[in-house]
């Protein structure tokens, strides 16, 4: 369930449509609400993707200027159930979301009690790791693969492009993190981080780490982040760039077609669970948690069941 940033006008030319979907991608239910409405698909707006196989619940918006209005009460799309509908004077941007809510169950566990609440008390205190989910590389590793061929001169359409240099960039920081989680250092400060500002984009250099930033940290009001690889990278410094600058020669390929192609960023290396609460069931576990907007669901369940995160190469 998406948290909004943003507050409903009540009027303008969009309809705003909060839609529950099953066994059905954001994709694909954007271009069946622009074939109902009558309409280009790139007057459809939606601020994220959502697994397809998963309950979700999220927000559309539909250009309808003027002309006959659509009867969203009659719109047929398998699995897809219109909940609300609003009216708004803006499209719905990517990102224009604080964050999701999950409400999971995990059946079949083997963890006794005690350990599985370990973990999670654990996850309250420490956070966890901030993976980018597998399902940025595709089925089997394909968006790699996909970027590989752009870089060796292969050209591809727009929206290919943007999937291949985005899994590209995923991959290297997933690397990067990796080799942090293995050093115990993924969620403290080393001398040369880049530093993120918890909650926000906001983000600063730690050329020297002292018992100001340390405290800072621990309370988790910042991150130490990993480099999203491209032109100029990396941008830290001291022994986060060494890091960094190996995990880049390993996948020279990629950095060197990153760095043609996009400019570095940053992303927080510890991702903050929110609101998590947990309930034993014999041997399911009902959990709910929030995240904030760019964070995997993926991520937090790795940390409690027997959950790979899927070797893209």
């Amino acid at each position: 369930m998406e948290i909004s940033g943003f507050e409903l006008s009540g009027d303008g030319e969009h309809d705003y449509l909060y839609i529950e979907k099953t066994d059905a991608n954001t994709s694909w239910v954007a271009r069946g609400l622009a074939r109902y409405a009558g309409i280009h698909i790139r007057d459809v707006g939606f601020a994220g993707m959502k697994d397809r196989h998963a309950v979700t619940r999220q927000w559309f918006s539909v250009r309808r200027p003027g002309g006959p209005k659509a009867d969203w009460n009659l719109l047929k799309l398998d699995g897809v159930s219109v909940l609300e509908t609003q009216r708004h004077n803006r499209k719905l941007r990517r990102g224009a979301l604080k964050g999701n809510r999950f409400q999971l169950r995990i059946r079949a566990l083997s963890d006794p009690d005690s350990t599985l609440t370990d973990k999670l008390q654990s996850i309250v205190e420490s956070g966890v790791p901030n993976y980018f989910g597998e399902q940025r590389f595709g089925r089997n590793g394909n968006n790699i693969a996909m970027a590989q061929r752009y870089f060796a001169g292969r050209k591809l359409p727009r929206e290919q492009r943007s999937i291949a240099l985005s899994a590209a960039r995923s991959l290297i920081f997933n690397d990067v993190l990796s080799c942090r989680v293995l050093a115990g250092n993924w969620d403290t400060l080393v001398d040369g981080d880049i530093v993120n500002l918890d909650g926000s984009g906001s983000i600063f250099a730690a050329d020297s780490v002292d018992a100001e930033l340390r405290k800072r940290c621990c309370e988790f009001d910042i991150h130490p982040t990993g480099t999203l690889w491209g032109k100029g990278a990396p941008t830290a410094g001291g022994e986060a760039a060494e890091i960094e600058r190996g995990i880049a020669e390993q996948r020279a390929d990629l950095a060197a077609g990153l760095e043609r192609n996009a400019d570095e960023g940053r992303r927080a290396l510890r991702l903050r669970v929110r609101d998590l609460e947990w309930e034993l069931q014999d041997d399911s576990l009902m959990l709910a948690f929030s995240l904030t907007r760019g964070e995997y669901a993926t991520a937090v369940l790795r940390e409690i069941i027997a959950y790979d995160v899927q070797d893209p190469r």
